[in-house]
């Protein structure tokens, strides 16, 4: 397989949809807020940054689990294959698009964060993925 996979960290943006094809394969989409944390110096805090939204699409068993147990709002990891689609734009040759992903795994974030937000010590700070991320 030539895809690109990664793991993201983040709080569900939306209630997931569920549905099931003609051909009764379940299915469930929801939409995953990702904001990237950086350490302030003259502040002496952790502050955040940009927020990267990524369509999170699941099928058969992992959607029905999704379905019954993701609520809006909730601090998942998701690990799967990334695909952005891309749209054209008003000046030639600029094109951008939605980051969406399939997900092969989805889990509740229940450690490696303090309760003020900031990286517990041996977690990493940043759950950036690099440029482009950002759908809308």
């Amino acid at each position: 397989m030539n895809e690109t996979w990664l793991t993201v960290m983040g709080n569900t943006a939306t209630r997931p949809d569920y549905w099931e094809t003609a051909a009764g394969v379940a299915v469930a989409r929801f939409r995953l807020a990702v904001t990237a944390r950086r350490w302030d110096r003259a502040r002496e805090a952790w502050m955040d940054a940009y927020t990267s939204f990524y369509t999170v699409w699941a099928w058969r068993g992992l959607a029905v689990n999704v379905a019954a147990s993701v609520s809006l709002g909730e601090p998942l990891v998701v690990h799967g294959t990334l695909r952005v689609r891309e749209r054209a734009e008003e000046r030639p040759g600029d094109r951008q698009g939605p980051a969406g992903g399939s997900a092969g795994r989805a889990a509740r974030r229940v450690a490696g964060r303090a309760a003020d937000g900031a990286p517990r010590d041996g977690a990493t700070g940043d759950g950036a993925i690099g440029d482009g991320a950002t759908g809308g």
